[in-house]
Order: structure tokens, then C-alpha cells, then sequence
């Protein structure tokens, strides 16, 4: 059951704000060179730095500040041209200073907002309240011994960005959209892989419920490191539910920090929570504040990609395709640039789109590859699409043989190729009427019925006599010689 569904027969509504952790896709840590790429074996990406040796000094890394801004920009954020780090005081086995550098009261990003559409098509603006800078802990395993726990200190340093949103959810259809459209665009923008599984992206729920038409928020509780957009979507499910059953039965809601196990689709309280923990925050004293400068955030800006959401309206408007079609090209930066290259040679736009999003996916997902691996450059494909669209060689030629043959020898035209092959159409109108008569004469029990009135067996002529042309034939003119003969 839905969380609307739940919310709509309640007499309770969710209230719920997101706090989404993502991992930047940068070469090296914020604070050292150490690696900052995943899977490597334990312990293997570290030095002094994520040792967090005494002496050892952080460095900022450029390229972390430039991935925040751009995600800052794509969410409607100000960009704080001065800001600076903070150091978060708590005692974890994996986190090795004692601490973790992060940002406190001047983050980098702010007051920001995102759109989202819903599967009725409404719209929803869920307002962004900051996006702030930190390093991430390491990885304590658990169950490598029956003894000890191990600590894996790859993880530590790496950066991330928390985008803290406002409490503005009321559904988990809602929370679904925002990470669904959160993940396209850190893609978009190539500031992470935002894959789930790995943790690049992860996310914690903050859930309360509280009287339909009252402006007061319940007691929140906070779901932990939820790894899916699934997870995130039942954890809110559940969560609804228990604290509706709780405050029904008179009851009250402790707020609390709680796990979600994927198996039971439950929640569980980790630990109870005070209002605030006393993280002892102060400005990080052996790094300097950020200076973002005027020139620097003017040249972030222009370099900027179009965002998807406007990609999609782009091509919506301008090529006349259809919403889906539109996302699945504006959600894919490979496909979309080899849209772009092949845009200029083609006869009939929308042509591109639907051989792009029909014909070359099939191929795509039947050998298990991406766009970026397609061997066909976007020029020949545009050269095929034309051929088809002028009539000069059948659909099913081109996609059978004519595209084989093309990937094969990659250098050649799409035309020289058909004409060498000899695939293209044969405009001897003789030769065509010729069979058509064969056919007819052939069918003369299918002839009758069709002059009684079953039009249907008219495909089965216009296959019969492509048969006979080899494929070498137009389908349409097939079809208007047929009904000629027959009236």
C-alpha cells in the first residue's frame, strides 16, 4: 500500500525532510592525494592524512569546492562566496581524529529549491535548506572475526556533499521523485556515479506525522543510511504506519534514531535522541576559509551543462517527442551527445529520436552495452535514417542488413555501402507491377475475400510481393499498386 493511499484514508499526514549524503566522483580525497576510487583492498588508500597522523596537515581539494557550486547552482542554491570548514566532535572506531571536518553555520550552499513531478503529473517544489562540505568515516567490518571488529580507512577522507532538505515531503511517492531526480542530476552534472549500492548516494530520513491542517511538526525520528530509493519509499511506509498506531492508542512518539531492515520492511530504534547532540562545533583551525571569487563562479556557471528537466522540455517542443522519450535522452549524457552529433545530418528529426530510443536501444540491451560503445558513428547512423526516410531502401533492410553490415566497416557511407551491397529500392515500376500480379494470381481465394470486404489480407499480399522484390521494394507503393489492381 502506497504512503498516499495511507495519507488520504488518515486522518494523519507525513511530514518528512531528506538528509542525502553524496559521495563526489573526484580522483583524490578532499584533504590529501590518497585514492579516493572504491574497491580497492582494505587499508590501501591511505597515508598520513586519513591516519590522521600527529603532524599531519589537511589540503583542501580544488575540485571538491567546484562539484559543490555546480550542484549548488543546479538546485537553485546562493552559493556563500565566503565560507568555512568546522570540525564535528564525536568519538567513532572509524573515524580516526576523533572528529570529522565538516560545515556548520556558513555551509556552502543555501536556500534552494527542486521541482519534481509525480506520476499524475503535478508538480512539487521541495525547498533545499543547505548543501555542506565534509569528509566521509571510514568502514568498521564486523564480521571478519568472531573476536575483533576491523577497520577499513579507504572511506576516510573521501568527500561528500549533505544536501539537507526542508521538511516539504508528504508522500513517499514524493521522497521517490527527489532522489530519483537527485541521482539524474549528479550525473548530469558529473559530480558522482550516484550509485546506491556502493554508497555514493545515500540517504537518512527524517519521518514525523501530525494532525491533517495543523502547522505543527510531531516528533521526528530518523531512519539511518537507507541504500535504495525502494528502501527509502518502505522505510517511510512503515514508519507512517507505527507512529499513526502509536499516537492512536495514545501513545508518544520518542524521537530516536532507527534502523531499517530491508528484509523485515521494519524499523528499530538504534539509539534515543536528545534535541540536539553537543558536538562541541569550532572553526577548523589549520584550514584557511573558502574564497569562491567572483570570476571563479562566473566561469562554474557558464560551464554549466543544461539541466535535464530542461533538456526534456527542449525536445519536447522543438522535435515533437513525447515525455518519455524525452527523459530517456535528457537522463543520459552518452546518448544525448550522440543525439547532438547526429542531429545535423538528418532529413527528419523525429526520425533520430525514434530510431535512437526503438531500434539501436533494442540492439544496445542486446549486447549488453552503452551509446558510448556503439561502433556506428553518429553521422552513418543519420545516412541510414535518410535512406529509409527517402524511400530508397525498406526499414527492414536497413535494420537487417544494411546496419550489420555498417558496424562491420565502420568507415564506410551508409549510401555507398547499400548501393555496393545493391539494397537499395528498384524503381523498375514494371518489374513491381509484375509482382503483384504474380501474387494476386497467386491468392485468388484471399483476392475474393478481400473484395467481400476482409481487408486484412492486404498484409499478407504486400509481404508476398516484398518477398519476391527481396526487400528491394517500397511498402507504400506496394500497398497503392495492390489496391489499384484489386478495385
Amino acid at each position: 500500500m502506497s504512503t498516499n493511499t495511507l495519507v488520504s484514508s488518515s486522518e494523519f499526514e507525513l511530514v518528512s525532510g531528506l538528509e542525502i549524503h553524496v559521495q563526489l566522483n573526484t580522483q583524490t580525497k578532499i584533504f590529501s592525494s590518497d585514492s579516493a576510487s572504491f574497491g580497492a583492498k582494505p587499508n590501501e588508500h591511505i597515508s598520513a592524512v586519513s591516519l590522521a597522523l600527529p603532524g599531519a596537515l589537511p589540503k583542501l581539494n580544488k575540485e571538491v569546492v567546484a562539484k559543490a557550486v555546480r550542484m549548488g547552482l543546479a538546485l537553485n542554491c546562493t552559493i556563500n562566496q565566503l565560507n568555512y570548514f568546522d570540525r564535528k566532535n564525536y568519538f567513532y572506531a572509524d573515524l580516526p581524529k576523533g572528529y570529522q571536518i565538516t560545515q556548520d553555520n556558513k555551509p556552502i550552499c543555501q536556500n534552494g529549491f527542486l521541482m519534481v513531478t509525480l506520476a499524475n503529473g503535478e508538480e512539487k517544489r521541495i525547498g533545499i535548506n543547505r548543501i555542506h562540505l565534509e569528509e566521509d568515516a571510514g568502514k568498521s567490518l564486523h564480521d571478519q572475526d568472531d573476536q575483533y571488529s576491523f577497520v577499513d580507512l579507504n572511506r576516510a577522507g573521501v568527500p561528500l556533499i549533505e544536501i539537507v532538505t526542508e521538511p516539504d515531503i508528504r508522500s513517499a511517492e514524493e521522497a521517490s521523485a527527489l532522489l530519483t531526480e537527485m541521482r539524474k542530476l549528479v550525473r548530469h552534472l558529473n559530480v558522482s556515479d550516484g550509485n546506491m549500492e556502493e554508497g555514493s548516494l545515500r540517504c537518512d530520513a527524517n519521518i514525523s506525522i501530525r494532525k491533517k491542517g495543523s502547522s505543527e511538526f510531531g516528533t521526528r525520528c530518523e531512519v539511518k543510511n537507507l541504500n535504495s530509493i525502494r528502501n527509502v519509499r518502505r522505510a517511510m511506509e512503515f514508519e507512517f504506519n507505527r507512529q499513526e498506531q502509536v499516537i492512536t492508542e495514545g501513545g508518544h512518539i520518542i524521537q530516536s534514531t532507527l534502523n531499517f531492515d530491508a528484509e523485515q520492511g521494519t524499523t528499530s530504534p538504534m539509539r534515543t535522541k536528545e534535541e540536539a547532540n553537543d558536538y562541541r562545533y569550532f572553526p577548523d583551525p589549520d584550514l584557511p576559509p573558502i574564497h569562491i571569487s567572483d570570476e571563479w563562479l562566473a566561469q562554474i556557471k557558464a560551464e554549466m551543462p543544461a539541466l535535464p528537466a530542461e533538456i526534456s522540455k527542449r525536445l519536447v517542443a522543438e522535435f515533437g517527442v513525447n515525455a518519455s522519450e524525452a527523459a530517456m535522452l535528457s537522463e543520459d549524457q552518452e546518448l544525448l551527445r550522440y543525439f547532438n552529433g547526429a542531429l545535423a545530418h538528418v532529413n527528419h528529426k523525429k526520425s533520430l529520436v525514434n530510431w535512437l530510443t526503438g531500434a539501436i536501444r533494442a540492439l544496445l540491451n542486446e549486447q549488453g552495452i552503452g551509446i558510448a560503445d556503439f561502433k556506428l558513428a553518429p553521422v552513418q547512423l543519420a545516412g541510414l535514417i535518410n535512406l529509409v526516410d527517402d524511400k530508397k531502401i525498406s526499414q527492414q533492410i536497413a535494420l537487417q542488413e544494411l546496419l550489420p553490415e555498417l558496424i562491420r566497416q565502420p568507415d564506410s557511407g551508409a549510401a555507398e555501402l547499400a548501393a555496393e551491397l545493391n539494397l537499395l529500392i528498384a524503381e523498375n515500376g514494371d518489374a513491381l507491377s509484375g509482382f503483384v500480379d504474380e501474387v494476386l494470381s497467386k491468392y485468388q481465394p484471399q483476392v475474393e475475400a478481400y473484395k467481400k470486404g476482409k481487408k486484412g489480407v492486404l498484409g499478407l499480399f504486400v509481404g508476398e510481393v516484398m518477398k519476391l522484390a527481396k526487400g528491394k521494394a517500397d511498402a507504400q507503393k506496394i500497398n497503392e499498386l495492390l489496391q489499384d489492381k484489386l478495385k
